[in-house]
């Protein structure tokens, strides 16, 4: 760990040149018969959580001189055909010596990858293919578990009686969407809440889709939702926008996921009311260090758990200088 942290202040420079180059960089540490060279796929890269991914996979790069990381993502988390090329293109160079992504399509790139004999991993979204030798990333429906039941402890102390929650979703049938509901779910009923599946509404992962969502929410809702929680944060901080000239909804819990910097800052301004943070730079960091273990032969774990949080006003300061710090 301590490495790591070291390592952040150089990567940090790295990834601020990085996000001005768009959706593909490389970098590289020589070129010596011992050397590796990983593909890291990921997204996106125009998302601040990815950056924090970029980070991490970065900062495990410049501690060793023999590695070569070159990370890619698409434009947008619907860009499917754009991820789906990066990655057909990059199972076909052959200096590539193994391959870590994160899919939009789990299921096309599955096909993609059949056969191959290379080492790929899945990273923040698991991959059902024999060819994955481990998924790095957070317990999604767990974490979102833990939220849940964070969701209905505040709002039980913000007066509510009637503890009901919509989710805004991200992109229909997208397997890490899938199982923060199905999280979120467990946890708010665990917690004596009624999440309300039939109400859930898909904003494609996207803050202006959020933006209609909510409008749509209080409009069905006129009485008002005790919590609103989202697949990312950028979904929570837009419904909480949108709500804040409704006064029934003055109490809501508005719940995000990521725990990114603009969360921890909109808590802190008493926007947004809890965040489920990934350590996302941890989660690079490992996936770049388990392609490498995996390239020398070792056996991995089928999952790697990069951990999760709930940012809450408490300790939403402590997060938001620790993000600084992985980027600056």
């Amino acid at each position: 760990m301590k490495k790591r942290l070291l390592a952040i202040f150089v990567a940090g420079t790295m990834a601020v040149s990085l996000f001005g180059c768009g959706s593909n960089t490389s970098a590289g540490n020589g070129d010596g018969s011992n050397s590796h060279r990983i593909s890291v796929i990921l997204k996106t890269t125009a998302a601040e959580y990815w950056r924090y991914v970029i980070a991490g996979a970065k900062a495990y790069e410049k501690e060793h001189d023999n590695l070569q990381v070159d990370v890619k993502g698409a434009t947008s988390e619907t860009a499917y055909d754009e991820q789906l090329n990066m990655i057909e293109t990059d199972l076909a160079n052959e200096r590539y010596d193994a391959f870590v992504i994160a899919p939009l399509q789990a299921d096309m790139i599955a096909n993609l990858i059949r056969g191959q004999t290379k080492p790929v991993l899945a990273v923040d979204t698991n991959i059902d293919a024999p060819e994955i030798l481990s998924f790095i990333g957070t317990g999604n429906e767990d974490a979102a578990a833990l939220g849940g039941k964070a969701a209905v402890e505040a709002a039980r102390a913000a007066g509510w009686q009637d503890i009901k929650c919509i989710e805004i979703a991200g992109v229909q049938g997208d397997l890490t969407n899938t199982a923060r509901m199905k999280g979120y779910m467990r946890g708010v009923e665990e917690a004596g809440g009624d999440f309300l599946e039939k109400n859930v509404q898909y904003a494609n992962a996207v803050a202006d889709q959020a933006v209609t969502c909510m409008e749509a929410i209080m409009q069905t809702h006129p009485e008002g939702i005790a919590i609103i929680c989202a697949n990312n944060d950028d979904m929570a901080m837009a419904a909480a926008r949108a709500a804040k000239n409704n006064s029934a909804y003055a109490n809501t819990v508005f719940m995000g996921f990521n725990g990114d910097r603009s969360a921890c800052v909109s808590i802190l301004e008493g926007e947004l009311t809890l965040s489920v943070a990934q350590n996302a730079y941890e989660m690079g960091y490992l996936a770049v260090e388990a392609a490498v273990k995996a390239i020398e032969g070792e056996t991995l774990e089928k999952f790697i758990d990069s951990g999760a949080e709930i940012i809450n006003s408490d300790n939403a300061q402590t997060r938001l200088d620790m993000l600084d710090r992985y980027l600056s």
